[in-house]
């Protein structure tokens, strides 16, 4: 895989993965970037954009953060270096750039998050600060020095004064130049500073890991919301007791068993992790179809040669279950069985699924009426 440079998907995630920086030289070759400085301010003024502006020295503040959206002539009045212009989700509003996350395949698709560019003039940057997820920065314009190197948490000495987590008395253990198409690969943790040599996009491919608390409250949360969660507890076998204030361990042996029986639950587990990992960042992005269609104009455009693609802010995953397959769809549920299973992975492998084979599947009435359903939500579009 070129994107790795040499390296295969296996050897990367086996030497590399959560492990330590990897510099790839060139690992889109002749690379352009698809937006321009100018436009990535002008999405930056959109109301549905998430945007914001750093600046290293902000009237005698360090490393001052402002949020879009913003005015226009917001950009008059920045000094010429040292500030940054951060778009976020970048590949939610720009096909092209969505288009980039189809290289990254070989991590799973719950697992990518968004395509974020960060514009900056001679001396912008960010600070130096550590993430607490992968990714991989892409040079797309421009050149920018990268220092990076040890491990950061918590406890590493910060910039006081600032509202980021910009860290102080930190010196990286390697430096390098990158220049378009040039990709550093950085895991969680490890500190990091770019500083911009000249006019300087770079895009920064994200990916994200939940939390144990968002692991715990969230499974919990879904299991409380299920029909029988209302259902109170019972003791039809109760005892006299003793002494009325003993919490008896028989008490606790019934407990243990109801909380056992439902966080063991894998069914269930399956269901919430799938529905909250493809829930879409942004409702701004998926939104209904102006003009629902039917289940036959899908079939009749796809027959027709059309090519079905995913909203560019939607999330597809599945799951495998004994005799049918979940299939999740921007945090909903759908559950196949039969040969209808097959649609699952052929949704899910891509961007813009194999249409002779979807074809095949139109057939189905049933899977005709979700795919219109999946058209009509927004999840998909014809390209």
């Amino acid at each position: 895989m070129e994107l790795l440079g040499g390296l295969t998907a296996q050897d990367f995630l086996r030497e590399y993965w959560q492990k330590k920086p990897l510099v790839i030289r060139q690992a889109f070759p002749g690379f352009e970037c698809p937006v321009s400085a100018d436009e990535l301010a002008g999405l930056a003024c959109e109301e549905a954009v998430e945007s914001r502006i750093i600046i290293e020295n902000d009237s005698g503040k360090p490393w001052q953060l402002h949020n879009g959206p913003f005015a226009p002539e917001r950009f008059e009045t920045l000094p010429e270096t040292h500030w940054t212009l951060l778009v976020q989700g970048l590949d939610h509003w720009v096909p092209d750039i969505a288009d980039l996350l189809e290289n990254f395949r070989f991590i799973p698709n719950w697992r990518l998050d968004d395509i974020m560019a960060s514009y900056a003039p001679r001396g912008g940057s960010v600070g130096p600060h550590y993430d607490q997820y992968d990714v991989f920065l892409l040079q797309a314009h421009g050149k920018r020095e990268w220092t990076f190197g040890g491990h950061c948490d918590h406890t590493s000495p910060r910039v006081d004064g600032t509202p980021l987590r910009i860290l102080s008395s930190w010196e990286g253990e390697e430096t390098v130049v990158l220049e378009p198409g040039d990709m550093l690969y950085l895991p969680p943790g490890v500190g990091h500073h770019g500083v911009a040599l000249d006019d300087c996009i770079t895009l920064s491919v994200g990916f994200r890991a939940p939390s144990i608390d968002d692991i715990l409250t969230g499974f919990t949360d879904f299991l409380c919301s299920q029909s029988d969660a209302s259902d109170h507890l019972t003791d039809p076998d109760l005892q006299v007791q003793d002494n009325p204030g003993t919490i008896s361990p028989e008490v606790i042996d019934h407990l243990d068993g109801i909380i056992r029986a439902r966080l063991t639950d894998r069914r269930q587990l399956a269901f919430w992790f799938g529905q909250y990992a493809t829930a879409p960042k942004s409702m701004d992005i998926v939104a209904p179809a102006d003009e629902p269609i039917t289940a036959d104009d899908l079939q009749a455009w796809v027959a027709d040669g059309a090519q079905v693609r995913w909203n560019e802010g939607s999330r597809f995953a599945y799951y495998i279950l004994e005799g049918e397959t979940a299939l999740f769809v921007d945090g909903e549920r759908y559950l196949l069985r039969g040969d209808a299973q097959e649609l699952a992975p052929l949704l899910c492998e891509g961007a813009r699924p194999d249409m002779d084979r979807l074809a095949a599947l139109l057939d189905d009435e049933a899977l005709r009426g979700l795919l219109a359903n999946l058209f009509n939500q927004g999840s998909l579009y014809l390209e």
